[in-house]
């Protein structure tokens, strides 16, 4: 009886809370109510904790009076529920301790042989090795607690869903693993440990199986991160994603447990959003946790749609192959080592994922979901299948959206590794990880020279450039497999039909079959065949190419009629012309830069209109292309990866030793002061020579002409005529040039982010004038305004630089060979008394297509930073042997002597700042410590300090 009356007594209080109470979301959020938890959720994480403070006091001010003497009050949650948030919470306290999968579908192995491995394995299904760590003194002493007492105080790289990474302490973040209920744990992923602990790298060796790695041929400082120590406490772990740039990898676990899910490529896991940019193929992935994904999705597939599952255990290595997807969960804390590498079997497929384009990286990664109705038709033929209307220049960035919502089977997908997939608009295709079908969806419309590159690439674009030659002369055994690869990513087949049409012409040797590959790192190709060497212009589109060559043309013309010393150090023109590809055949068109050819006049390919002058694609018409182009974003450029059917070609003699770049570890100091004072000599030939005339009237009409066309915007400061009466035409040019660089230089050093430092960017406007004008009225007085222009090289690097083998037993000066070695005072000094010490000496500057005219001191940019990489000492000679002033103190006004405006650091500083190329992440590279900077004051007094010490004497 008493029991009864109780239950019913709980029942009606039951009752009567239902009925009074009442949904509190609608009035607390107003408006926002329209949006689900999950929105609302993500928007709050991407505000500042003041801005979350504003909206809730926004929120407060329509509910009624009640609600806000309640807000006094402990916060209570009657009539509010979110299963969102419920999930959330779930997540951060569940345990894991069954959450192992020991029926795993991975083949276990032990005791593989390399052989068995290729054959089995190797680029086609992981596997779990036992045994291979072994040995390794990570074995027993890589743990939490031993490594908290060897590195407390170590920094190492923490993992997390921001593009902001930061370092943290051991010893917190131990201490953090201990306390932490996260949803999305923190863990390290630190690919720079060796760095920051180099004894971690004593505890292991890459095993056996995996030590064939074809990015060993690059310096330390040169090959993409390639291993990481990975420690996590539960619930912490890797959601899915393929690995970068298509490389396999081997991961070795030291304590603690990993589950491991894994589909092949092309299978896109159920929850997983893959958007492939169709611009330049940057892919990113929309992916949930990994410890949500096991909760939330997992239990939704089908027994035949599951993934590939494992659970590895302590000592244990598992392979995961190029393009496998692959979601890793944390048990436990744990302790591993992975390694990304690139072999034989997966070459291919890495040189493939570099190719500028977006289609096959899609592929790739989504199969043939990516691919439009009816794509494939189109990819047989080998076109883009481009919308009406619509093309991969427009300003926005186009987005390509694969999102696996449902399971494979409610999509009527088959079950296999291959990913076949039908009722998908595509018939019966079949979707194969294979190179030969892969490469079927490269966009050969596009120049693979001049194309945007992929930011999301594992190395750039001439680092890959150089990684191929140094593969194909280090690895001869390797050519045709390297062959295959640069074919893919640089369209080497093609030019190497381009540059034979041009040997056949001149009845030069064919190039033998170790010579079909371009040399160097530049972005035009260059062959060397026998005594030759054959540059195709590419770089740009076919505009640039033609002012490119056309100043060269005119420049070499220059140093020819006033018979410059600098002449001996360049190497001598034989040739010169156009390539033309017209009906499936090549024609070879010669010219020499004068006049317009009519094959370019006929083709309304050029965006400006010359007037008849001796060279109208020299160097002045060079500078009103720049003109036209500077401060564009590169995808706004109009000649922006467009394959043309002409390409302007230069042949040369061809220059016998080495490129600087490969023999700068073993040279001597002696050689390097050498070489510095060599191109202080040469640069000072350089900026003496006299510029040409240009056409001023022509320059300013067209200049103003061009700022009053609304489709170009405001080009031209509005002050620069009143700052300077009456500047001379090029001086307008010049200025309004860096206007227009300035105007977008903080969203091009945001984009190119890391190592930037985050806070100087937000202070570029500060230190930058907003009008470049200010820069060079500091030099007007009654007779001049500005420093003198000069022509200048715009490009010495350390691939620019020729150098030559002094031998020191038998060399003589009648054995040197070449006779502009006996004009140089620097070689002159290399006597019998000196020779013993100086090993190589400098022959020959290299490229100058990239000549331009401007200030003397941006010549001394990439010298200092490429060529010295920062040494004051290189720098010191170079000046000693220059002997040229960079700036006119005696043309200072009084007001500004004293200023930043009359520094030479300033001035050099903001010529970097406002570079086209990452110059800015080449000092930071160079002076890490200026990584912790807070003022630009302060970067430029360290990188550009000793030039306030420079006057410069003739």
């Amino acid at each position: 009886m008493h029991s009864g009356v109780s239950n019913s007594n709980g029942k009606l209080q039951s009752e009567m809370s239902a009925a009074f109470m009442k949904d509190r979301r609608a009035d607390a959020l107003g408006d926002l109510r329209v949006l689900p938890d999950e929105i609302l959720c993500n928007i709050l994480t991407t505000l500042t904790p003041r801005d979350v403070a504003r909206l809730s006091c926004v929120s407060r001010l329509d509910m009624p009076q009640a609600y806000n003497e309640a807000s006094r009050r402990p916060l209570q949650f009657d009539g509010f529920n979110s299963l969102f948030l419920y999930r959330r919470l779930y997540r951060c306290y569940t345990s894991l301790n069954g959450f192992s999968f020991d029926n795993g579908n991975v083949e276990r192995r032990e005791n593989l042989s390399l052989e068995e491995f290729h054959k089995e394995y190797d680029g086609q299904k992981p596997v779990l090795i036992n045994g291979l760590a072994d040995n390794w003194p990570a074995r027993k002493s890589w743990t939490s607690e031993q490594l908290l007492l060897k590195y407390p105080d170590t920094k190492f790289r923490i993992s997390q869903r921001s593009s902001k990474k930061i370092n943290m302490k051991f010893k917190d973040y131990s201490s953090y693993m201990q306390i932490q209920h996260d949803e999305d744990p923190l863990y390290i992923f630190d690919d720079k440990f060796g760095e920051a602990a180099p004894d971690l790298l004593k505890d292991y060796s890459v095993p056996h199986l995996f030590q064939e790695d074809y990015f060993d041929v690059l310096d330390a400082d040169q090959r993409p991160p390639f291993r990481w120590l990975i420690i996590g406490p539960e619930r912490s772990g890797a959601s899915w994603h393929v690995d970068p740039g298509l490389t396999s990898a081997w991961n070795t676990l030291l304590c603690g447990r990993k589950r491991w899910a894994l589909y092949p490529p092309g299978r896109v896991p159920l929850g997983v959003t893959v958007h492939v940019n169709e611009d330049d193929g940057d892919v990113n992935i929309e992916t949930p946790t990994s410890l949500q994904w096991w909760l939330d999705f997992y239990p939704l597939l089908p027994d035949n749609d599951k993934p590939i599952e494992c659970t590895q255990l302590p000592g244990e290595t598992i392979y995961v192959p190029s393009g496998w997807w692959h979601c890793v969960l944390n048990l436990e804390t744990t302790v591993a080592v992975t390694q990304n590498y690139v072999n034989s079997k997966n070459f291919e497929f890495v040189c493939l994922d570099m190719a500028p384009g977006y289609r096959h990286k899609g592929i790739c990664r989504a199969g043939v979901l990516a691919l439009d109705d009816g794509g494939f038709e189109d990819v047989e033929k080998n076109a883009l299948d481009i919308e009406s209307g619509s093309s991969y220049l427009e300003l926005t960035r186009k987005e390509k959206r694969v999102k696996i919502c449902q399971s494979q089977e409610d999509r009527n997908c088959e079950n296999g590794t291959n990913g076949m997939c039908k009722g998908d608009g595509l018939g019966d295709l079949e979707y194969s990880y294979d190179i030969n079908f892969l490469s079927m969806f490269l966009d050969n419309e596009r120049d693979h020279y001049t194309s945007l590159w992929n930011p999301s690439n594992c190395i750039g674009q001439r680092e890959m450039r150089d990684w191929l030659w140094k593969l194909w002369v280090g690895r001869p055994g390797l050519r045709d497999l390297v062959w295959k690869g640069a074919c893919l990513a640089l369209n080497a087949g093609k030019w190497y039909e381009r540059v034979r049409e041009v040997c056949a012409f001149y009845e030069f040797p064919s190039p033998l079959h170790d010579e079909k590959l371009p040399v160097g790192t530049g972005s035009n190709p260059v062959y060397l065949i026998d005594d030759y060497a054959i540059k195709i212009f590419a770089e740009g589109g076919l505009e640039a190419s033609l002012y490119g060559l056309g100043t060269e043309l005119e420049f070499l013309n220059v140093l020819h009629n006033l018979n410059s010393s600098l002449k001996n150090y360049i190497p001598s023109v034989l040739a010169s012309g156009i390539l033309l590809l017209k009906n499936g055949s090549y024609k070879v068109l010669p010219w020499d830069g004068r006049g317009i050819p009519e094959v370019i006049a006929s083709s309304n390919l050029i965006s400006i209109k010359h007037k008849e002058v001796d060279y109208p694609f020299g160097v002045w018409g060079k500078k009103q292309f720049e003109y036209q182009t500077a401060g564009k974003p590169l995808h706004e450029s109009g000649s922006c990866g467009k394959s043309y059917s002409m390409w302007p070609y230069i042949v040369t003699k061809r220059c016998r030793g080495k490129i600087f770049a490969e023999l700068r570890d073993i040279l001597s100091s002696e050689d390097a002061l050498n070489l510095a004072s060599f191109l202080g000599e040469q640069l000072h030939n350089l900026h003496l020579l006299p510029v040409p005339c240009s056409s001023p009237n022509d320059t300013i009409q067209n200049v103003e002409e061009d700022c009053m066309q609304p489709s170009l915007g405001n080009r031209f400061s509005e002050n620069i005529t009143d700052k300077i009466d009456h500047p001379p035409a090029e001086r307008k040019l010049f200025i309004s040039i860096l206007n227009m660089q300035r105007k977008n230089v903080l969203s091009r050093l945001t984009e190119w982010g890391d190592p930037i430092p985050c806070k100087l960017i937000e202070k570029v406007d500060d230190y930058i004038p907003h009008d470049l004008t200010v820069l060079f009225d500091v030099f007007q007085n009654e007779t001049e305004v500005g420093t003198s222009c000069t022509w200048i090289h715009t490009d010495v690097m350390d691939d620019n630089i020729y150098m030559t083998s002094c031998c020191p037993a038998s060399l003589s000066e009648e054995s040197i060979s070449d006779p502009s070695q006996a004009d140089s005072t620097h070689v002159k000094t290399c006597n019998n008394s000196t020779r013993q010490k100086h090993s190589w000496y400098p022959s020959h500057i290299l490229d100058f297509s990239n000549l331009s005219i401007g200030e003397p001191i941006l010549d001394i940019i990439p010298l200092f930073l490429d060529v010295f990489r920062g040494d004051s000492h290189l720098l010191k000679q170079f000046l000693e042997s220059y002997r040229l002033p960079l700036l006119r103190k005696e043309s200072l006004k009084e007001s500004v002597e004293n200023s930043r405006f009359g520094r030479l650091s300033y001035r050099a500083m903001c010529y970097c700042i406002l570079h086209d190329e990452n110059v800015l992440g080449a000092i930071f590279s160079l002076w890490t410590e200026l990584r912790t900077a807070t003022s630009w004051e302060e970067v430029e007094e360290k990188v550009w300090g000793d030039l306030n010490n420079y006057t410069g004497s003739c």
